[in-house]
């Protein structure tokens, strides 16, 4: 049996669930970012007790590692990192996007194309084929016409994310689609139990939210 506290702060919405064996048994979701510190340890007691469970009980924490949001980031990994080192159970940490794109595995037909929006015109993305495997490893780009053109040539390739907003009215391409599913931390639930399994675990000494881009100050416009 494996009891894992997953966490998503990574974007606008935050989410964390308790799942066993990678059945969601609670899940809680807050939509007020600048709120995510404070609503997070709140959430994750209120899952362990309507679950019937202590946080002695876990086997491990599994957190969206980035990209995303500077600050939701660091929320996020500090509340696991802190649970791992005080329980001594394994810290698991899982790709951004790659819990975006399994969000919409079944809805692909080709390619899986996620997008988190960076500010201004600028998206963090990957490329994933239907069974996640990574094609082009997450970056930062920024999109216009042509953006992903290569892609489209060779296949259908579904775009998903907060940052399809930002492609869509670009894009003209009997090639290009786009999915409005959003993942929180149910999705990360089912791809953490694979790493449980596989003992995909990372160190708590040096683990570090994925950024892609250097810090800007609020000053400039990100957080």
């Amino acid at each position: 049996m494996s009891l894992i506290l997953n966490i998503d702060t990574a974007l606008d919405t935050a989410s964390v669930c308790l799942s066993e064996d990678g059945n969601v048994l609670q899940l809680s979701s807050s939509e007020n970012q600048k709120d995510h510190a404070s609503w997070l340890h709140t959430a994750i007691a209120e899952l362990l007790q309507k679950s019937g469970y202590v946080i002695k009980n876990l086997n491990a924490v599994a957190v969206s590692i980035g990209p995303g949001s500077y600050t939701g980031l660091r929320v996020g990994l500090a509340a696991a990192k802190g649970f791992c080192y005080a329980l001594h159970i394994p810290l698991i940490t899982v790709n951004s996007l790659k819990i975006i794109a399994f969000a919409v595995k079944d809805e692909a037909i080709d390619i899986i194309c996620p997008l988190i929006d960076a500010r201004r015109i600028e998206v963090f993305t990957a490329m994933y084929d239907k069974e996640l495997g990574e094609k082009i490893p997450p970056h930062a780009m920024l999109v216009d016409e042509k953006s992903f053109a290569s892609f489209l040539l060779q296949g259908k390739v579904l775009f998903c994310g907060n940052g399809v907003k930002k492609l869509r009215p670009l894009l003209s391409n009997s090639n290009a689609f786009f999915s409005n599913t959003m993942a929180d931390a149910s999705h990360l639930a089912r791809l953490s139990l694979n790493c449980y399994n596989t003992k995909e675990f990372a160190d708590l000494a040096y683990a570090e939210p994925l950024y892609i881009k250097e810090f800007y100050s609020p000053a400039a416009g990100t957080d």
